[in-house]
């Protein structure tokens, strides 16, 4: 009995000299603050300082001008800046008020009139009101608008891909904006357009301060200018290829909101990249990690999973302005030749299907499913290429994008792939990338890119903003103006209907004739994979790509749960556990 009992004190000991040597090396290192020191500077602050969020971001934002982006890095950091009319309800597709509290259409469906919070001031502490929200919708639709700066090559796609068209275009939904009084807004339509209310919430459009606009002139929005909205945090700085820096609005109308002082982006632009800084504690959060990588994350008890609901489509587009590409069959040989589902299985690791759709998965309600795919076939694809007159191939300059994206999370490896495919039937592909605002803007800039990557995250629950914006008036301009009278048809006429049997009809033909042309050729719906450390709580991702910060928190529990899952794994690999069952025998 006593020599049992010394032999328990010695595993005490022992034990305790563990649970010592492991308490100090896992605890916090904390540092005090160094004076002048830029926000988030040091690459501790995630365990250091729990009133500052530090986010990994796929790469800088195009601009923080709303209404002039159509990119998720942007539009993340325009989330936290700007308010918008109407929000949606996290983590969902629902509809919530915002800056407007609430909205009714007339009896016709013709004019929305919106009623507006009272008492919201912008950062720069003048009024937000009907005023102020006509100031940037005119500016976003009317090209003569003085405060649209288009003579500095501001063009505002966004607004006519999902609106139809600028003002004085017969394609334009939006007829007149004006104002009631103070806190009241009208909108006049020239056509019923039931998703109005969920298209003006979109993400890109956050209301701006017009005295802001103004002071800033075309510089408005860009690095070294200024960025002012009535949103949970205030821009402070933005240095290009490194971080933007904002701060808590103390005068936010959501009451309690936001939790954190101040929130800061970090433009990394490998997903591995991200990781791994995630990982040493040097970021608190970020998205599009790469599939490949799930399991690694899985190992790391620092880190947890989490999925955005997918909701995006990636493709490859084919601009008609182009020989051959002007010539459907070579469009449709380009299909054929690529093994789309090898590569989807190659790069997601199971977290993506391809299935000849545009629209995703979760709009499925509007599928035909009797259409199929364009089969894998390189020898049928080589004979459609002679048939249409390049027995030999021909060359072809591919564009992939500088920046992982939900829908391609490893662009240049999968631009390999696709060029591996393309060479194959003959095809003899060059690849091409630039700057990620270059990138976005060249493609619009005739004649733009022969062929390049890119993909959409949807912005409203409905087929209309996957199908309208690609291949509707106003939304080819990046593929040769490609147009196609029945498509435009169907897609304007479903805007009007209110029968959703009808729509489903209208809808299924546009995919059918989205399909046959092959101007946008679907390659991959994703399921996007993002990762946190432990100690954050309530980020809740939207399925539109990008959400606000302001529910988000950060505590210790990250750093207490590493302590002891190290101790747990010393102790349980240690010698005096076999002690201590040796002692259990005796």
């Amino acid at each position: 009995m006593i020599q049992r009992l010394k032999r328990w004190q010695a595993v005490l000991f022992a034990f305790t000299a563990v649970l010592t040597v492991t308490l100090s090396n896992c605890a916090p290192q904390t540092t005090a603050p160094t004076t002048g020191a830029s926000p988030g500077n040091s690459p501790a602050g995630s365990t250091a300082n729990a009133s500052t969020l530090i986010f990994g971001a796929a790469g800088d934002p195009a601009n923080l001008e709303p209404g002039n982006i159509e990119d998720s890095n942007s539009t993340y950091v325009q989330h936290q800046i700007y308010d918008r009319l109407i929000d949606y309800k996290p983590g969902t597709t629902d509809l919530e008020p915002a800056l407007a509290t609430e909205w009714t259409a007339s009896e016709d469906g013709l004019t929305w009139t919106f009623k507006l919070r009272e008492g919201v001031k912008f950062h720069d502490g003048t009024d937000f009101n009907a005023e102020a929200v006509k100031v940037n919708i005119e500016r976003w639709w009317d090209p003569n608008n003085s405060l649209g700066f288009r003579d500095a090559g501001k063009d505002y796609a966004i607004w006519e891909g999902l609106f139809g068209g600028s003002k004085g275009n017969e394609n334009s939904i939006l007829q007149a904006v004006n104002v009631v009084d103070d806190s009241t807004i009208e909108f006049v339509l020239k056509n019923p357009f039931a998703a109005f209310p969920a298209a003006i919430a979109s993400g890109y459009f956050g209301i701006a301060s017009p005295d802001a606009i103004r002071k800033a002139g075309a510089d408005y929005g860009t690095a070294g200018s200024v960025a002012v909205g009535t949103g949970p945090y205030k821009f402070v700085e933005w240095r290009t290829g490194d971080r933007i820096v904002l701060e808590k609005n103390p005068s936010y109308w959501k009451s309690g909101f936001p939790k954190t002082e101040q929130v800061v982006f970090r433009f990394i632009k490998e997903p591995s990249a991200r990781l791994a800084e995630l990982r040493a504690g040097s970021i608190d959060f970020t998205i599009d990690i790469a599939p490949d990588q799930l399991n690694e994350l899985k190992s790391d008890p620092n880190l947890q999973e989490v999925r955005r609901p997918p909701f995006n489509v990636g493709y490859l587009a084919l601009n008609t302005s182009y020989e051959p590409l002007a010539k459907k069959e070579v469009r449709q040989a380009i299909a054929m030749s690529l093994n789309r589902k090898a590569i989807v299985d190659s790069f997601w690791s199971g977290l993506a299907t391809s299935d000849g759709f545009f629209m995703p998965p979760s709009l499925k309600q509007f599928y035909d499913a009797s259409q199929s795919d364009y089969e894998y076939n390189p020898d049928q694809a080589k004979k459609m290429l002679a048939d249409a007159g390049y027995p030999n191939g021909f060359d072809l300059e591919l564009w992939y994008m500088p920046v992982s994206r939900p829908y391609f999370p490893t662009p240049k490896p999968i631009a390999e792939a696709f060029a591996a495919d393309l060479g194959a039937v003959g095809i003899r592909v060059k690849l091409n990338t630039k700057d990620w605002a270059a990138y976005l803007d060249d493609r619009l800039k005739s004649p733009g890119y022969q062929a390049f990557m890119l993909g959409w995250t949807g912005d409203y629950g409905d087929p209309d903003n996957f199908l309208y914006y690609h291949f509707g008036p106003g939304g080819t301009k990046d593929i040769g103006d490609w147009k196609n009278p029945q498509a435009f048809k169907l897609l304007e006429d479903a805007r009007k209907e209110s029968d959703q049997a009808k729509r489903v009809q209208m809808y299924s033909q546009v995919e059918k004739i989205a399909l046959d042309e092959a101007v946008r050729i679907p390659v991959v719906h994703s399921e996007p994979l993002l990762a946190q450390r432990s100690n954050i709580a309530n980020w809740q991702p939207s399925p539109f790509g990008s959400e606000s910060f302001e529910t988000v928190e950060k505590g210790s529990l990250g750093i207490e749960f590493r302590c002891f899952y190290v101790l747990y794994q010393q102790t349980r690999q240690h010698p005096l556990r076999q002690l201590q069952h040796s002692l259990r025998g005796q």
